[in-house]
């Protein structure tokens, strides 16, 4: 079985997201997916998501993590 890293969606009550701006296909590796998070946080807290969780094949990897840029 290959490895399918995935992101899911939350906004500030914790309810799952869904849109255009939140990719819903699998990354093939953990990197993969990460640099993409890292590329698109900004876009997607401004389309609402508070938190992204990190699956690998279903399974939560981490997270919640929050997307908030205030300390």
């Amino acid at each position: 079985m290959s490895d399918a890293w995935t992101w899911t969606y939350a906004d500030r009550d914790g309810g799952e997201l869904t849109g255009t701006t939140m990719v819903t296909s699998a990354f093939p590796t953990q990197s993969d997916a990460e640099s993409w998070l890292g590329q698109s946080w900004r876009e997607l807290a401004d389309a609402g998501v508070a938190s992204v969780t990190l699956l690998e094949n279903g399974e939560v990897v981490y997270g919640p993590m929050s997307l908030s840029d205030e300390l």
